[in-house]
């Protein structure tokens, strides 16, 4: 017997969307030498989220293209192909025209009982909404997980509530903001993953600077840094650095703020769209 083609969301690995693309590349391959052509399209949709990660955004849209006449051969191929264009619209800077996109994707798996991508396609909504518009979506997002049968759908709660904690975060209401970051804690904890656990922690005490609780914000992001010794982590040094300025250690913040300047600068996505903020760390560490 043949092996079963791989579930798609296994082949991702979003800390390197280059290695994900080859995987995805393949399973295209296997799948059409299968016949199984449905599959096959939607790994494309998944190359072409991989390209947009790395921002190829040409190319993503060059392999959506390809997939466009084929969005009929199932609803999830339709509703992949609506949520990875609207995806690349969005990560090239117009959120505009990915939001009809988004709206259509939510649709159609509504109707054709996807909850994964249903619950994708809402928490997309909330991401390119704002203000009370993208806390609705939010929240009808994680109404949705919720009550999800499929547990890939239920698996959406940690980000879900950790985005709506930001939309929150953005409005200053920092109280509601920081139990949802909290609840967010609990369920990687629930999760078992290391990773998720500590970027949760780091939301829950980035929260508490807002809320002016500096010097327990810093022992907890102080913490994190210990538990990843070695490993590099530019935003727990912007944090460990921003605590001690605000508690009035601006020469003991300056290697902080050096550390994590040389770390976030080379991040893409940070030089094209946060270049205030690098300068600050910038500035600060002289």
């Amino acid at each position: 017997m043949e092996p079963a083609l791989p579930r798609l969301l296994d082949l991702w690995d979003f800390n390197d969307p280059a290695a994900s693309e080859a995987r995805f590349v393949e399973a295209e391959a296997q799948a059409r030498t299968k016949g199984e052509e449905a599959y096959a399209w939607e790994a494309k949709t998944q190359v072409a989220r991989a390209l947009g990660l790395q921002r190829r955004f040409e190319e993503a849209h060059a392999a959506l293209e390809e997939v466009r006449p084929h969005v009929d051969l199932s609803p999830k191929v339709k509703v992949r192909y609506l949520l990875e264009r609207g995806r690349v619209l969005n990560s090239s800077g117009d959120p505009a025209a990915a939001s009809p996109l988004f709206q259509e994707a939510f649709l159609v798996a509504q109707a054709a009982g996807e909850e994964f991508l249903g619950v994708d396609a809402a928490h997309m909504m909330g991401i390119v909404t704002s203000g009370e518009e993208s806390v609705n979506w939010n929240l009808k997002a994680l109404e949705l997980a919720r009550a999800a049968q499929d547990p890939a759908a239920r698996n959406w709660r940690g980000s879900l509530l950790n985005n709506l904690g930001w939309t929150y975060h953005g409005q200053n209401r920092y109280d509601e903001a920081l139990a949802l970051f909290e609840e967010a804690l609990a369920f990687r904890i629930e999760q078992g993953k290391p990773d998720p656990v500590r970027i949760a922690k780091w939301c829950v005490a980035r929260c508490k600077r807002s809320l002016g609780r500096i010097e327990e914000a810093l022992e907890e992001q102080r913490a994190l840094s210990q538990e990843i010794a070695g490993q590099q982590d530019g935003y727990g040094q912007e944090e460990i650095a921003e605590c001690l300025l605000a508690l009035c250690r601006a020469e003991e913040a300056k290697p902080y703020f050096a550390r994590a300047y040389e770390l976030l600068s080379a991040d893409p996505w940070l030089v094209a769209n946060e270049q205030e903020r690098l300068a600050r760390m910038e500035g600060l560490s002289k």
